[in-house]
């Protein structure tokens, strides 16, 4: 099966590819395998390179100064994942190159295809290239605000229920703590949640 495949299926979503325009976009593109607990990259790095997940899990996180990391994204490749699941990358830093505000730490063995910086700015030159990154400049965005406004306005219950009706699967696969941060909660709250709506996992 051709690797790049998943990530042509993904794209043609958004934007149809004749075969000398797929052929150019794949020669821009290469394969890398991570390691469970590897750093794809960290806080204060440069993010360079824009990676499309084949398969695997990991997550983004933040560093606070009290040396505890809370977790920011949750990167994934199923049904349910949308573009800024996909993606391994900090959007703000991969767009201006300037350092990352967050870490990224591979959760289990993950295979991805591979865009440099540079290469991204030449698709863009191509009008269909620009066209898909302002898809996923306006995709970032969306998921930035919802991000913020569901932690603004809705209670750690509510958060916890839209989670396990979206991705159940990511409860047993991702450590409790990183879950319990990425929801704006406490370990322990994030297990009198699981009690109060054990009927949701099932």
């Amino acid at each position: 099966m051709d690797s790049f495949l998943k990530y042509k299926t993904f794209i043609e979503k958004y934007i149809k590819l004749s075969r000398v325009e797929w052929t150019l976009f794949k020669s821009k593109l290469s394969l890398r395998k991570f390691s469970k607990g590897e750093i794809v990259i960290s806080q204060g790095e440069i993010c360079k390179e824009l990676l499309f997940i084949n398969s695997g899990l990991a997550r983004g996180y933040i560093l606070g100064v009290d040396g505890k990391d809370r977790t920011w994204s949750i990167y994934f490749n199923d049904k349910n994942s949308n573009m800024t699941n996909l993606f391994l990358v900090e959007y703000d830093s991969f767009l201006h190159q300037k350092p990352s505000s967050i870490s990224i730490e591979i959760l289990e063995e993950s295979e991805v295809i591979v865009s440099k910086f540079e290469d991204i700015q030449t698709l863009y030159n191509l009008k269909k290239g620009e066209r898909f990154g302002r898809y996923m400049a306006e995709e970032a965005y969306s998921f930035l605000h919802n991000m913020i406004l569901d932690r603004q306005t809705k209670s750690a219950k509510e958060r916890f229920e839209i989670f396990m009706v979206e991705t159940p699967h990511l409860l047993e696969k991702v450590p409790q703590y990183h879950i319990a941060t990425y929801l704006g909660i406490t370990p322990q709250h994030l297990s009198r949640l699981k009690s109060l709506n054990s009927h949701l996992t099932i």
